[in-house]
């Protein structure tokens, strides 16, 4: 600032004003500033600014999973609303460690970022306890905490469940397995307990034999199928708690044979756009990413005005797709 003050022939002040777009500088004065600033290149020093302001413009926005499409999805659309918003955001990818995201939101909270948005690890988190300490303004989006005083955006996971049974149940089966996701993460949990009530309000019993908990990854559908067709009676139907997860089990059960969904339909969720492209398309729950996103920085904004924290609860809606039909003839 001090050599554009001497370009221009001005003050060091009213280079800030000028910076600032402040309005007591007059046009011959401010086109000048202007001219020494292109001229000699200069850029702001914005953490500077930031740690004398105490604004930043920076949102944290840290994830368990930046490779699963779920949360690519949610940082794509968390960044257009953040940027339309005049924040820009600095990505934290937790690969699901405890640790490493501790380690991250305290780094983000040294930087003197302007709030946070995450999606938590599991039940094993340890992170709420720093930021009431920091008292910084914080959402927490998709993976939340159950019991805690803090804005949150989250599906209606337990409904999803609910939806899926029914779903299944309609087409007439009742010989259903489901691949969870880990346990430890609320929103299995509630997917999961949404399922059975499902069921149970059909009258179907679920057989736990036919409970496979899965990572969330690809792999883990392939191996389901491989836990759960070890011997017969075999389900006629599955509903995988993820896109990638019913996919890995489209995989393994095409490659011992079966049809899909003449012998086994299978239901997935989040409607990630390969699941439109697959062939048969996959059935599945879709999650509203866009608009959990937008809720999400409307409403760490709203927690920086230090207006009332709110807790929004989205729905889930059905896609059925290819991959589900009627069980084969004789099975029910």
């Amino acid at each position: 600032m001090k050599d554009v003050a001497t370009f221009a022939g001005v003050s060091i002040s009213t280079v800030s004003r000028v910076l600032n777009k402040h309005y007591r500088v007059d046009e011959g004065t401010r086109k000048k500033v202007e001219e020494a600033i292109s001229a000699i290149n200069y850029r702001p020093n914005l953490m500077a600014q930031g740690l004398r302001s105490k604004v930043s413009n920076i949102i944290g926005l840290v994830v368990p999973h930046l490779m699963n499409e779920s949360f690519m999805y949610l940082v794509n659309y968390v960044e257009k609303y953040a940027r339309e918003k005049g924040y820009i955001i600095v990505i934290g990818n937790t690969e699901g460690e405890p640790e490493t995201e501790e380690r991250f939101i305290d780094s983000l909270l040294r930087r003197h970022v302007d709030g946070i948005i995450f999606s938590r690890v599991s039940d094993k988190s340890r992170i709420l306890r720093l930021i009431d300490k920091a008292k910084i303004p914080a959402v927490s989006i998709d993976r939340i905490f159950d019991q805690a005083d803090l804005a949150a955006v989250t599906l209606n996971n337990r409904n999803a469940g609910r939806i899926a049974a029914e779903y299944l149940i309609k087409l007439g089966h009742s010989e259903i397995a489901t691949i969870t996701g880990p346990l430890n993460i609320g929103l299995s949990r509630d997917r999961y307990l949404g399922f059975c009530e499902g069921l149970a309000a059909s009258g179907v019993r679920f057989d736990t034999d036919r409970l496979f908990e899965g990572s969330f990854y690809f792999e883990s559908g392939i191996e389901a199928v491989k836990t759960l067709w070890a011997a017969p009676p075999y389900p006629t139907a599955i509903f995988a708690q993820n896109d990638m997860m019913a996919m890995g089990a489209m995989k393994e059960l095409v490659r011992r044979g079966f049809r899909i969904p003449q012998d086994v339909s299978v239901l997935g969720f989040d409607n990630i756009p390969a699941s439109a492209m697959m062939i048969p398309s996959l059935s599945t729950i879709s999650q509203p990413y866009e608009e959990m996103a937008r809720w999400a920085v409307d409403l760490l904004i709203q927690e920086k005005a230090e207006n009332n924290q709110k807790h929004v609860i989205l729905d889930a809606t059905l896609v059925p797709r290819e991959t589900t039909a009627a069980p084969p003839i004789g099975v029910v």
